[in-house]
């Protein structure tokens, strides 16, 4: 007996109801799949799922071959493009299986409940900027001329303001593929500009003062500067906003760039020479012959070492320059060739020992600060009183049996005898 022949006859009610039953299922397998067949949404996500595994495949084979290709080649750009590109390239298995799945369920078209399109090109517009975002950096690497006319700092700016206007170009690509249009949210944003710049105007303020810095070129990363009253150390980075300053301390300071736009800035890793500026004081007794030999023997020492810089280039001089409190001070000014801090010391310890040495073979010695007191005649002299030395006592019982025997403590009788 076939299955329409038992449906015949069963009863009328009993019919009609296993008919409807039937056709809610049927409406369900259609329908229950955010509006479309169940089986087609089944389909379509093995489709995605088959991508998703597919995409760890892709990256093995293909992308893995293409990198054993570039190690070959004697240029790192290939390489490093390949790395910046290796996100965006895995993506495509990912855009191909929701291509598929879309046409699976059939959201083509102008009447689809979700525009399959839409998304497709969304992900395209993903991939795309996604890889041209991440290729900035290792094309920033072929303009090393426009490095050294710029300035690096400067390029590793445009970098990244090249990466910003990619975002936004995406956004907005992505946004037109949807339908909404992008010239009234343009304008919005720019009057949330305008609002966000009456409340932000030290940010503008100090970026402006950030591109006048790169552009003067007053200082780069890795030199040493300072600010009177605001820092002083290593500069490590120089942001949109603010300096990163690492102290001697190594503690980092974050300066804002219009603290170091609008006052004086020291370079000191652009020093030509680096100075010794000394006061050398000698004993008083020191003849003229002794000052003039010390002199002499000084400046010979420094115009004669090969670490010096010489005149007319620098000024360097060695003189009898005043009398001091307690001692006759030469004046000692020089310039080292080396501006390395370092090599500086060095340099510094080698002509101390010198000068010890041509000061002792003077015959004189280095004077210290000292005082001298004159006593008139009939001056009084205050003489402390004597103060007999206390012998403690460490036996109480001792002590008890002396004073018992008319003793004092330091075993003498009681009657200074």
């Amino acid at each position: 007996m076939t299955a329409p022949s038992v449906a015949e006859q069963l009863p009328e009610p009993v019919r009609a109801s296993v008919n409807d039953l039937v056709d809610i299922v049927q409406t369900v397998w259609d329908t229950s799949f955010l509006g479309l067949s169940v089986g087609a949404g089944l389909a379509a996500l093995g489709v995605i799922v088959i991508a998703f595994l597919f995409r760890g495949l892709f990256s093995a084979l293909i992308i893995n071959r293409v990198r054993t290709a570039t190690e070959k080649t004697e240029t790192q750009l290939d390489d490093k493009l390949l790395d910046a590109l290796y996100g965006p390239i895995k993506l495509i298995p990912v855009i191909i299986g929701v291509y598929i799945a879309v046409n699976i369920l059939g959201l083509r078209g102008e009447n689809a409940a979700i525009s399959g399109d839409s998304l497709v090109q969304t992900l395209v517009i993903v991939a795309l900027f996604w890889g041209l975002r991440n290729a900035v950096d290792p094309v920033a690497h072929l303009f090393k001329p426009l490095r050294r006319a710029l300035n690096p700092v400067m390029i590793d700016w445009l970098s990244k303001a090249l990466k910003i206007l990619f975002v936004i170009i995406g956004v907005a690509a992505a946004l037109s593929a949807w339908g909404i249009p992008v010239a009234p949210v343009i304008g919005g944003l720019g009057l949330l500009g305008v609002a966000v710049g009456l409340g932000a105007q030290d940010l503008f303020k100090n970026l402006i003062a950030g591109i006048l810095i790169l552009t003067e070129k007053r200082f780069v990363p890795g030199e040493w500067i300072k600010v009177d009253g605001v820092v002083e150390g290593t500069v490590e980075q120089i942001n949109f906003r603010s300096t990163l300053v690492r102290r001697f301390d190594k503690g980092p300071v974050y300066v804002p760039n219009a603290f170091l736009s609008d006052k004086a800035v020291t370079n000191f890793s652009r020093m030509t020479h680096r100075r010794i500026s000394w006061v050398i004081g000698v004993e008083y007794k020191t003849t003229t012959d002794q000052l003039a030999y010390i002199r002499d023997e000084v400046l010979d020492w420094v115009l004669n070492h090969p670490e010096f810089a010489k005149p007319p280039e620098v000024s360097t001089f060695m003189h009898v320059d005043k009398f001091g409190p307690s001692s006759i001070d030469f004046f000692l000014y020089c310039f080292t060739t080396t501006t390395n801090w370092g090599e500086w010391l060095r340099i510094k310890e080698e002509l101390a020992f010198a000068i010890k040495r041509i000061v002792e073979e003077a015959g004189t010695g280095f004077a210290f600060p000292s005082t001298t007191i004159y006593m008139d005649d009939g001056a009084e002299v205050f003489v402390p009183p004597k103060v007999k030395k206390h012998i403690p006592h460490d036996d109480p019982e001792k002590q008890n049996r002396q004073i018992a025997r008319g003793e004092n403590h330091d075993g003498e009788s009681g009657d200074g005898r």
